[in-house]
């Protein structure tokens, strides 16, 4: 094999991704036989599930799909699962699958019923706290009957829209001009230099303010996470009766993270508190009110639809009328069908942002395998078992959203919900214990991990997408704007299920 095809293979694997990643890689790969050779399968899989979270932790630089997936393969060839291990484990959460299938599928056609309500929210408010508290708490009420996800893809597309409108105005150029490139400030004009700064930090603080609420919502329900629906299932929960379960600590929770949205704008500490400038407001209402003035009959009528499906959907969500995944499909066929979408290809565009996580979600459910296979937890579950009873709760709080901060939330919940349902099918817990240690694990992998994009699929989505650069959204700023909410959900989640489960 000549040296110039020898390269191409090297340049072709991981793609664009650091050189030092894709060596980090290939390390693990080659490793990894070596250890199970020199030691045993147990301490190999631990090195795997510390190689999987690197990967994770790693997402912004390769996608974790093909380094975790490379890891996965390598693990069923070494014997560490077997590959009807990793599908009886994706079959027994077939309806997470279908979640993220076919729910998230079906809000995308839903998009401009939520940019409709965002819209006017952004316009029709003049107070930014009271701004910041509404877009907050409809980030929450809509995630916990939506996706999280979706949600946030909303609150891009309303942010890129608004910034595109008046950086073309701050270029001199006509707002209704589709050529121009709202990705460079060579041509703003100096007199408005400061007031897209003072825009984009305004921009910064309101995205926040939702991501967060997501998180806040997110928790509450079945739908708002995808693991909510894996522990749902494992704990043989409903919509209502996970929603009243999980209340005692999620109501708290989200009562103080709106305090803490409404105290940070107050007090503009953390980059919250910034206002948007008079003549920018002109500018968005200008438009607004050209957009509605173009709204045509066929566009009001598909906002209708949407409005009525999207009741159906709760009330079929808080009813059980069907799995979720269902349901999420039967409101892509009403949505599509009412509002003309018949060609597949225009179809096909909604599961574009589902599809590439669910197939991660499959190679999470293949590192679950070796877990179970080599019984890797045990020793951890047993140890924190081994406490006083009163103690572990608050101890698995911890211990996932810790894991949740640097790793995928949906991974650190499918581990520790399988570990603990193997406990109660063995008798060593009883049903009350096993019901309060749901909660924790639920509420520890939802709420802590908004302290960074890694634990939070939403923000990480936040992170990658095209508006973080247009308003200066870096991964430490993101941090920083995250802290105070990380601080408060972490103390009164922990403080719940210590004392109020």
């Amino acid at each position: 094999m000549n040296s110039s095809l020898m390269q191409a293979f090297r340049q072709n694997f991981l793609g664009n991704s650091p050189e030092w990643y894709q060596a980090s890689i290939l390390c693990f790969l080659a490793i990894n036989p070596i250890v199970l050779a020199l030691f045993d399968p147990f301490v190999t899989g631990w090195l795997l599930i510390a190689e999987f979270i690197f990967t994770l932790a790693m997402a912004l630089k390769c996608y974790p799909l093909q380094p975790g997936g490379l890891l996965a393969i390598e693990a069923i060839l070494l014997g560490l699962a077997s590959p009807e291990s990793v599908y009886l484990e994706a079959v027994s959460n077939f309806q997470v699958i279908l979640l993220l299938m076919f729910m998230v599928a079906g809000i995308y056609f839903m998009r401009d019923m939520l940019l409709f309500v965002f819209t006017k929210i952004l316009l029709g408010v003049k107070s930014k706290t009271v701004l910041s508290f509404l877009f907050c708490l409809a980030g929450a009420v809509l995630s916990a009957f939506l996706d999280a996800l979706t949600v946030t893809a909303v609150l891009i597309t309303i942010a890129v829209g608004f910034f595109s409108v008046y950086h073309r105005v701050a270029c001199g150029k006509e707002t209704l001009d589709l050529m121009h490139d709202h990705t460079s400030d060579d041509a703003v004009r100096a007199d408005h230099v400061e007031e897209l700064e003072q825009f984009r930090a305004f921009l910064r603080s309101l995205i926040m303010h939702g991501a967060v609420g997501t998180a806040l919502g997110g928790v509450c329900t079945v739908v708002g996470e995808p693991q909510n629906l894996l522990i749902a299932e494992k704990a043989g929960w409903d919509f209502m009766t996970f929603f009243w379960t999980m209340a005692p600590v999620t109501m708290p929770v989200l009562v103080c993270g709106l305090i803490t949205c409404v105290l940070t704008e107050k007090l503009g500490i953390f980059g919250y508190g910034v206002q948007l400038p008079a003549n920018v407001r002109r500018v968005l209402e200008e438009h607004s009110a050209h957009e509605q003035s173009n709204r045509t009959q066929n566009d009001k009528a598909a906002l209708v639809v949407q409005f009525i499906v999207a009741i159906i959907l709760v009330l079929a969500l808080a009813f059980h009328w069907a799995p979720v995944g269902l349901i999420g499909l039967s409101v892509i066929v009403l949505l599509t069908a009412f509002n003309g979408v018949i060609e597949e290809h225009k179809i096909g565009h909604a599961f574009e942002e589902a599809l590439p996580f669910t197939a991660l979600l499959v190679v999470f459910f293949a590192i679950v395998a070796v877990i179970h296979e080599q019984h890797l937890f045990s020793p951890v579950i047993a140890s924190v078992l081994a406490m006083d009873i009163e103690r572990q709760p608050g101890m698995f709080f911890l211990a996932n959203g810790i894991l949740s901060m640097i790793s995928d939330n949906v991974f650190v919940a499918t581990v520790y919900i399988n570990e603990v349902r193997a406990v109660l099918d063995a008798g060593e817990i009883t049903r009350e214990h096993f019901d309060k240690l749901t909660i924790a694990i639920n509420t520890g992998t939802n709420l802590p991990s908004v302290a960074t994009p890694n634990g939070q699929a939403a923000f990480l989505f936040l992170l990658t997408s095209a508006l973080a650069p247009l308003i200066g959204l870096s991964y430490m700023r993101m941090v920083a704007m995250a802290l105070p909410y990380t601080i408060v959900l972490t103390i009164v989640g922990l403080l719940g299920v210590v004392y109020l489960i």
